[in-house]
């Protein structure tokens, strides 16, 4: 069904369009305040849309919801997730990627829970003067939790903007012409809900492919689509080849079955995180991979794995052995039961190939 039939020569009427079909259109998320209870008077936790917007970034919503619920039941306010170790949260976090997120969420929390006494910034500038607050987050929390005339784009309102004006320039490069025209439709009153409505259509109807022209209600207004091209947009620039890069990781087993891992450096990739042991990874594998190895053991080569990264493609050669006698740990490792370590994707992968081994079994 088509909500506007008319043509929509005056971009003001984008925003009333839309609205009415997010009234019966808003998906159901656990951090969101639906535009009924809005209009019933209920309003959103900034807890909460701060909490969601830092684990959707890069994650879709199917599987931040699920996670997302396990932090709330631990952490449901702010300060309790400021009195929490760094560690309980970055291992809560494992699997959701990108782990500066994880740190600066803790930061952040603190930071709230100190010096604001619980009590998120209303306003853009000061949003961003937070740990882990971007542009995007700042207009996110500041237009959702408190209604302010903020402009909002994630992938799905550029996706939006860059069709309903044909823009030309691919993104990153079009990202203040997007901008811009994002302003020009954006309303004075309900900021918050047209910024979720544009991402709802996003979502389920102005999709990257085949988009549901026939059902969207400012399909009047598309320029892309009176082109009779939508997926043509966003442009798309040239894409680059990602390098690959070669590694080593070291499992080591005690007697009684458990792996030994370590607390990675708090800067860098998968900063903070537990993982096992190993090589830096670079463009070939290290020479001598075994002067890494957290002991001096009869090491066995179990196989190998596949990670792919934002930047690169990783191989890492997974080696396993029994500790030897007498073995001491390192301060920043620790002995856990593989089934219980929170550990990233990659090392997740590299834990179930060294289980394999045989020296994973018995003593």
């Amino acid at each position: 069904m088509a909500y506007e039939t008319r043509e929509m020569k005056n971009l003001f009427q984008i925003a009333p369009a839309l609205l009415r079909w997010y009234a019966s259109h808003a998906r159901d998320l656990p951090w969101r305040i639906g535009p009924a209870a809005r209009k019933a008077g209920e309003k959103p936790d900034p807890y909460r849309v701060w909490l969601s917007e830092i684990m959707l970034q890069q994650t879709t919503v199917a599987t931040v919801a699920p996670r997302y619920a396990a932090f709330i039941d631990r952490w449901p306010t702010v300060e309790k997730m400021a009195d929490a170790p760094l560690e309980d949260v970055l291992g809560q976090w494992a699997g959701l990627g990108y782990y500066a997120r994880a740190r600066n969420l803790h930061k952040c929390a603190v930071v709230v829970a100190r010096t604001f006494d619980g009590k998120f910034p209303h306003t853009e500038e000061e949003l961003k003067k937070l740990p882990g607050i971007g542009d995007y987050t700042a207009a996110a929390i500041a237009a959702i939790a408190f209604a302010a005339p903020a402009v909002v784009v994630d992938g799905n309102i550029e996706r939006i903007v860059a069709r309903l004006f044909a823009i030309e320039t691919p993104p990153p490069a079009a990202k203040a012409e997007i901008k811009r025209r994002a302003a020009a439709i954006w309303p004075k009153n309900r900021s918050g809900d047209f910024a979720q409505a544009l991402m709802d259509l996003g979502a389920a109807v102005c999709r990257p492919k085949s988009p549901l022209c026939g059902t969207c209600p400012i399909a009047s207004a598309c320029t892309a689509k009176g082109e009779g091209a939508p997926e043509a947009y966003p442009k798309r620039p040239a894409k680059t080849a990602k390098p690959h890069r070669r590694g080593a990781a070291f499992a080591l087993f005690n007697a009684k079955g458990e792996m030994l891992f370590e607390r990675r450096p708090d800067k860098g990739l998968l900063g903070g995180m537990l993982g096992l042991p190993g090589t830096a990874w670079t463009a070939q594998l290290a020479k001598n991979v075994f002067t890494h190895a957290p002991a001096k053991a009869k090491w066995k080569r179990v196989g190998d794995i596949a990670h792919t990264f934002t930047h690169f493609h990783l191989a890492l050669d997974v080696y396993a052995a029994k500790a030897p006698k007498g073995f001491r740990r390192a301060q920043t490792q620790r002995w856990i039961k593989p089934e219980k370590a929170q550990v990233p994707t990659v090392m997740k992968k590299a834990v179930q190939l060294a289980l394999k081994a045989p020296a994973a079994h018995g003593p």
